[in-house]
């Protein structure tokens, strides 16, 4: 009986162990979700997604290689090196114009080069034949701040169903309006969707999912993603410095102000406890700002300096972490 009780427990072990190393120890870094499945897609159209990472190990890991099964899916990480405690992304882009019907993706992602293994995500998506999309989304690349750029997709459908979008739904906090027209003139029913970009957008990237519902059972929405990134009106670089000094010396650092056009600095808020700006006089199109920081007592302070223009009133921050020391 204790020989059985015994061998019974070796096997549970060894089956048990067994189980534990046929998962790659690189699939936790994606807590969990190795699986996308991007649904029932329009011809034509870009599928993008975002798998999360975190580095929950104690050594930072290096993504070595990325492999996918299929040239119609690229993937590329966030960043190179995750720290320990650190997260991250890997971005993927389906191409719809490179593949037809059910298709399965596996990427292969190998993290090292101390501890070497390799994560293996699965992406899948099903692309119906009978809806178009031209372009496959709305990408309206660099724009300059306040100017209002507009760009249309095209949505047929080439099936033998009465065929009807009812309803387009989007994100009331999207940098865009819409406005949708038939197609007419051609042999497939199907709509014109134009976006036009808000001149009160803010700047920095941006990427909203747009989606259509359709009166089709089978696949009742559909979606396109709508992008582009707004530039700034002005740029500080840098816009955070540290400057150290004794009580009663002074440091100080310079930063650029550059702007689409020439503009004046009119007044920069936020100076008192020891940092002062100096604000030059003259229109240009960039600027240097020369900070300084002579403490009057021991301590450390952190302030947020606010550079107002005459370029349409626009403002640019500068965050000063400062030390002084007796």
């Amino acid at each position: 009986m204790h020989k059985a009780a015994t061998a019974l427990l070796a096997i549970a072990i060894v089956s048990g162990t067994a189980q534990a190393q046929s998962e790659p120890w690189a699939n936790k870094l994606f807590e969990g979700t190795t699986r996308h499945d991007f649904g029932t897609v329009p011809r034509g159209a870009q599928l993008k997604y975002s798998f999360k990472m975190k580095n929950i190990y104690k050594v930072p890991l290096e993504i070595t290689n990325i492999r996918v099964s299929c040239g119609c899916l690229t993937a590329s990480p966030s960043v190179k090196v995750i720290q320990p405690g650190d997260s991250a992304s890997l971005d993927i882009n389906m191409d719809g114009t490179r593949f037809t019907g059910y298709k399965p993706i596996t990427i292969f992602v190998t993290v090292g080069p101390e501890y070497i293994s390799t994560a293996t995500l699965n992406v899948t998506a099903n692309q119906r034949l009978d809806v178009v999309f031209n372009p496959g989304e709305i990408d309206f690349g660099l724009v300059q701040r306040g100017q209002q750029p507009s760009k249309a997709i095209d949505i047929e459908y080439a099936g033998a169903q009465p065929w009807a979008v009812s309803e387009i739904v989007k994100n009331s906090a999207s940098p865009f309006e819409l406005k949708v027209e038939e197609l007419k003139g051609r042999a497939n029913r199907g709509y014109r969707i134009f976006a036009t970009l808000k001149t009160d957008a803010p700047a920095g990237p941006f990427k909203h999912e747009v989606i259509l519902k359709t009166n089709d059972t089978t696949s009742p929405t559909l979606s396109f993603n709508v992008l582009g990134n707004v530039l700034a009106a002005l740029k500080v670089s840098p816009a955070s410095i540290n400057l150290t000094a004794k009580v009663g010396e002074m440091s100080s650092r310079k930063v650029v102000v550059s702007g689409s056009q020439a503009f004046r600095i009119t007044a920069i808020d936020g100076q008192g406890e020891g940092i002062t700006a100096e604000r030059p006089d003259q229109e240009a199109s960039t600027h240097i700002i020369e900070i300084k920081f002579q403490p009057t007592k021991a301590g450390d302070q952190k302030r947020q300096l606010t550079i107002r223009t005459s370029l349409d009133k626009e403002t640019a921050t500068v965050t000063i972490d400062g030390s002084a020391t007796p």
